[in-house]
C-alpha cells in the first residue's frame, strides 16, 4: 500500500461568503499533486471539508494516507463525533440535525469504503509549517478562481 502525505486547508471571505480549498498530496516517490476549488457562496466548515473530501477523491487506490488539517472541526468530526452522530440517525448529542452533513456523508464514505487507511494529523494554521501554509495559498487561489477575492 503506497502511502501518501496530504496537507488541506479551507478559507472563506465572509462566513458565509465565498470560500475556496485547496490540497497538496504528495507520493512516497516524491510527486506532487496541487488541487484547489471554490464556491460562490459557502463557510469556512464547508470549504476544509471539501479539501478534504477532494484530496481522498483525487487518489486512484487504496493508500496510507497521513492527512494534516488544521480543523479542528474536520479532526473532531471524523476521530470523535462521526460514530455518534450515525448512531443517532445523523443526528447531535443535543438531537439537533448535524450541519455539512451531505458532507460528512462523503467523508465518511470515502475514508471507510475505499480501503484508505488514514492517519489525522492535527497541524496548527498560520504557524509557520510549510504543508499547511502551501494547502492555504492554494485555497485562496481557489477563491481567486471564481472571481470574488
Amino acid at each position: 500500500m503506497n502511502t501518501v502525505v496530504i496537507y488541506t486547508d479551507g478559507a472563506c471571505k465572509g462566513n458565509p461568503g465565498p470560500g475556496g480549498w485547496g490540497a497538496i498530496l504528495r507520493s512516497e516517490d516524491g510527486q506532487e499533486k496541487e488541487l484547489w476549488g471554490g464556491e460562490r457562496e459557502t463557510t469556512n466548515n464547508r470549504m476544509e471539508m471539501m479539501a478534504v473530501i477532494s484530496a481522498l477523491s483525487a487518489l486512484k487506490r487504496p493508500c496510507q494516507v497521513i492527512l494534516h488539517v488544521d480543523s479542528q472541526y474536520v479532526l473532531k468530526g471524523m476521530t470523535e463525533w462521526l460514530v455518534g452522530w450515525k448512531a443517532k440517525g445523523w443526528r447531535t448529542a443535543s438531537k439537533q440535525p448535524v450541519k455539512n452533513v451531505d458532507l460528512w456523508q462523503q467523508l465518511d464514505a470515502l475514508v471507510n469504503t475505499a480501503g484508505h487507511r488514514v492517519q489525522w494529523r492535527w497541524v496548527k494554521g498560520h504557524a509557520g509549517d510549510l504543508g499547511n501554509e502551501r494547502a492555504d495559498s492554494l485555497a485562496n487561489r481557489g477563491v481567486e478562481q471564481i472571481g470574488l477575492a
